[in-house]
């Protein structure tokens, strides 16, 4: 029996591994077995049917990697012959005798894994010579591989003790940077034939541009290389390359920085850099032209065309963008540099001047016999209260202007003249001449709130020509009040009265006084500034008199 298991070993290695197949009660006939196909063979009248292919059951996933399956240890005839198959059961009854030795394998290839554990073990491969390019440059954009004919190493440390271990050809080096020109020579003349020139650069500021410059001399498109790498980056390598004296990557920085739009952060360190490096003359012009102020002409009174442009305006929304503009350039917060030039009292006092006199125009039409909804010029296509409107906040503005420049007096005082306007008011429909009294109420605020510094003479006059009118339109300004603050205008305006002499305070209480006894609310409330003037006048000097 052990030479017939021998031999169905052998036979097995030679003709593949033969799976026993388990039988049942159900089988009809006796399974097939190494006897059963033996017999067969050798009997002419076997059964002709065609043997059905043994499956190939999966490896377990959780079994020794190195050990065979059941299946390929039963068709290797490793099982004992003498196990019984027992019908009806999921598993064979183990046989209590000793199994023999492991037969040979024959055939290596049938199992990997056995031959695997037959290989010697290779030894570990011997540690890789560190790279002289590092390996993150093989994956960068902008990386350049190691030169076929490289024939020297150049080693860069940075302050920060980062370093760079770079094999180049010489030629390259030489022919692009006179600096390193003359290292190369110098060490040549130290080493021998045989051995490659190595050269040092320490004590180096930012290594990555350094290294990055290199990377500039070698590279096929050196603009596309540029475009990857940004203006930023760009300028560092710009300023290794003037120390360098590699005067190609200077013309294509230089090119590359004036072709293409700069951020703020950019242009201050452009210009941080052009104070601290020497380049020449024309090529400096060309690049810094979009920053030298010294080509433009503010003495052609760009300011001031800014600001009637805006005046001119007839979109409203564009207007209010323009408006704030503008005002966050000339304003003295502003963190844009500034020139006065353009902004003096007789440019904007011709501007205002130019507002006024559409504002006569416009109630002059008022007072016309046409309906105020039908009052349309042929040039304007706006509603003719829209247009007063708009030339009041035309106004306004201009005395914000004329405010933070300090120079708001002679507005105040070209206010106070305005009899024709004045005498319009009176005649012209309330829901039209209350926009008069705005322009009126931010001079009030103006001088109350201390933002604004006129003498007792212009105080007097304004009052004079403007304080009933707005006793009239106080009631219109509180339902259109358009933001204004209609309590800062009741303590401004008794603030500035209080600033006259008592006589004209008088004069001015009076007529309020009689004006709040008709209308009350609609009037404004100046009752503190009036027990102030009264305390002053009587109360105080009968003390004195005492």
């Amino acid at each position: 029996m052990a030479d017939r298991g021998v031999q169905g070993s052998v036979s097995a290695g030679r003709r593949g591994p033969i799976l026993r197949r388990t039988w049942c009660c159900s089988f009809s006939s006796s399974p097939r077995s190494p006897e059963h196909l033996r017999r067969s063979r050798s009997s002419p009248s076997g059964d002709l049917r065609p043997s059905l292919k043994p499956r190939h059951k999966p490896r377990n996933a959780g079994s020794f990697h190195s050990s065979p399956s059941p299946s390929s240890k039963l068709g290797l005839g490793i099982i004992d012959p003498r196990r019984i198959l027992s019908p009806g059961r999921v598993s064979p009854i183990d046989s209590e005798a000793p199994l023999g030795p492991l037969p040979v394998i024959a055939d290596s290839t049938s199992f990997s894994t056995v031959a695997a554990e037959s290989e010697p073990e290779s030894p570990d491969p011997p540690p890789k010579e560190r790279p002289l390019v590092p390996d993150t440059m093989d994956t960068h954009p902008r990386s350049w591989v190691r030169q076929k004919s490289s024939d020297m190493r150049l080693y860069l440390k940075g302050k920060d003790e980062k370093c760079f271990l770079l094999e180049l050809d010489s030629r390259v080096l030489c022919e692009s940077s006179p600096f390193f020109a003359a290292m190369i020579v110098g060490s040549s003349l130290e080493v021998s034939d045989t051995q490659s020139t190595k050269i040092e650069v320490t004590g180096i500021e930012d290594v990555d541009a350094f290294k990055e410059t290199i990377e500039l001399m070698y590279a096929k498109d050196a603009t596309s290389w540029l475009v990857k790498a940004g203006v930023s980056r760009a300028i560092d390598i710009l300023e290794v390359c003037t120390t360098i004296m590699f005067d190609r990557g200077i013309r294509f920085c230089l090119s590359y920085i004036e072709a293409v739009p700069w951020t703020e952060a950019e242009e201050e360190k452009l210009k941080r850099l052009f104070t601290r490096c020497k380049f020449d003359e024309a090529v400096r012009r060309e690049v810094l032209s979009r920053l030298d102020p010294q080509d433009c002409n503010y003495s052609g009174d760009l300011a001031l065309r800014l600001i009637q442009s805006v005046t001119n305006a007839t979109n409203s929304s564009a207007r209010k963008e323009m408006t704030s503009l503008v005002n966050s350039i000339l304003s003295k917060s502003s963190i844009y540099q500034k020139d006065s030039v353009g902004l003096n009292k007789d440019n904007l006092s011709d501007i205002c001047l130019s507002c006024l006199d559409s504002l006569v125009n416009l109630f002059e039409d008022a007072l016309n016999s046409i309906p105020i909804e039908q009052t349309i010029t042929r040039k304007e296509t706006k509603p003719l209260i829209e247009r007063v409107s708009r030339q009041v906040e035309n106004l306004n503005w201009l005395l914000e202007i004329l405010i933070d420049k300090e120079m708001a007096e002679e507005f105040v005082s070209l206010w106070a003249n305005q009899e024709k306007l004045v005498s319009l008011h009176e005649r012209a429909s309330p829901m039209v001449r209350y926009e008069l009294s705005r322009i009126s109420a931010s001079v009030f605020i103006a001088l109350g709130r201390r933002r604004l510094q006129c003498p007792a003479g212009i105080r007097f006059s304004i009052l004079r020509s403007w304080f009933k009118p707005m006793l009239l339109d106080f009631g219109w300004l509180q339902r259109c009040s358009k933001g204004l603050d209609m309590r800062m205008l009741e303590e401004s305006l008794g603030q500035v009265i209080l600033t006259l002499t008592l006589k004209q305070q008088q004069v001015l209480f009076e007529e309020w006084f009689r004006c709040f006894a008709r209308h009350g609310n609609e009037c404004p409330d100046l009752s503190k500034a009036f027990q102030v003037w009264w305390r002053r006048s009587f109360v105080r000097t009968s003390e004195a008199t005492r």
